[in-house]
């Protein structure tokens, strides 16, 4: 039996955000076109982080080679990155490897059933890429320009006086950026890691009162 492996992706390291549907669809076409799961990765991190410092990419792309995985499964082309040049590295990386990739939203693979190479594919992720690139540029406008006028307006923008975010919801939205303080990890690799800037890494492992995990002397 054909076997496949699933990664799925959300840009929150919270639990705002869930894998539970991308794994289910994409469960589901394996069944129905015969494929083996052999095993799911799950990543929550941000689309514009680097391919680097995506450490379970990284793993879910080794797996795939090193335990010759004939497909990997993969929502739409955006959970493979956010920018076009790192998505085209990872379809490059996968071509040279002899494993193929189904995107199933854009219902494209890097090859044919045949096993040729889909010459469509490289100029549907530019497209794809550059229009992704404009929609976020013309949200990002009409997001200024209306608080601009909300502004001109008299409005307030901001939290309201006093206002704090409850400890409980801050420790699940944050619950990554714990885990890897506690861990030891530095404090610019976790916010590589998890996708938030350093800044807010920073408040977290001050107000948690996070401290670095003391080495256990060896026994004589």
């Amino acid at each position: 039996m054909r076997k496949a492996v699933i990664y799925a992706r959300v840009s929150s390291a919270g639990g705002r955000q869930s894998t539970d549907r991308q794994v289910h669809d994409l469960q589901a076409y394996a069944e129905r076109d015969g494929y083996e799961v052999s095993k799911i990765y799950e990543e929550r991190i941000s689309g514009a982080v680097r391919n680097p410092d995506r450490q379970v990419l990284l793993d879910c792309l080794e797996y795939c080679v090193t335990n010759h995985i004939d497909i990997l499964l993969i929502s739409e082309l955006s959970r493979l990155g956010r920018k076009v040049d790192e998505v085209l590295e990872n379809v490059k990386f996968c071509k040279d490897h002899h494993l193929n990739i189904y995107f199933q939203k854009e219902n494209l693979s890097i090859f044919n059933v045949d096993g040729s190479e889909n010459p469509f594919l490289t100029i549907m992720i530019a497209v794809l890429g550059t229009c992704a690139q404009l929609e976020r540029e013309a949200i990002f406008y009409r997001l200024q320009s209306g608080r601009a006028k909300f502004i001109a307006e008299g409005g307030k923008v901001g939290r309201r006086v006093g206002y704090r975010k409850p400890k409980e919801a801050k420790e699940e939205e944050y619950r990554e950026v714990i885990r890897h303080l506690k861990k030891g990890t530095t404090i610019r690799d976790t916010a590589k890691l998890t996708g938030h800037c350093v800044r807010t890494v920073q408040k977290i492992k001050k107000e948690f009162g996070i401290q670095k995990p003391s080495k256990t002397n060896p026994k004589c």
